[in-house]
């Protein structure tokens, strides 16, 4: 992406400050007036900024950008609106999405001691035993060693065996 002169971005910011105000405010109440989620209005309203910024360039070439503005705010929000709606006659048609079923006791006490070990012995292990990657290719996206990764998954089966066997024995007396 091109950089942007100091100038162009003291333009934008001029431009954002004076109509960020009231004109924002007008702006955010016209679109919720179309949604009737204030939140969904907000939000389109400030991608709308966004989207300006990226495009500065173009919109101050074509003359006044507030009314570029003003239209993809209120296209976001309507684009919002009719998803939510498809989706609701979605549901409607076709029934609710079955349930997920629940994580199993198993499954949680994994992701916890995953959560538990420092990120690097994570990384190696979900990628070496998630992912079925071999050590040489945890190693490259790691930006590792061979050994470095060995020992990351040394370690990390070490405290993965220590505490998912003390959930398998909280398991076996909770259920004894």
């Amino acid at each position: 992406m091109a950089t942007r002169s100091d100038a162009q971005s003291d333009e934008f910011d001029a431009f954002y400050t004076a109509t960020a105000t009231a004109t924002a405010k007008r702006l955010v109440a016209t679109v919720y007036a179309m949604t009737g989620d204030l939140a969904e209005a907000e939000d389109a309203v400030q991608e709308a900024y966004v989207r300006a910024w990226q495009r500065w360039d173009r919109l101050t070439g074509e003359g006044d950008p507030l009314p570029w503005v003003r239209t993809v705010a209120s296209r976001l929000a309507i684009s919002t609106w009719r998803r939510t709606r498809n989706r609701l006659r979605a549901q409607l048609r076709h029934g609710a999405a079955a349930d997920v079923p629940e994580l199993s006791a198993d499954r949680v006490a994994l992701i916890e001691a995953l959560r538990q070990l420092p990120p690097q012995q994570r990384q190696a292990v979900v990628l070496h035993h998630l992912l079925d990657l071999p050590l040489e290719q945890v190693a490259r996206e790691t930006g590792s060693s061979n050994g470095a990764v060995r020992t990351r998954l040394s370690r990390a089966r070490k405290v993965l065996g220590e505490r998912l066997s003390a959930h398998t024995g909280e398991e076996a007396v909770s259920h004894g």
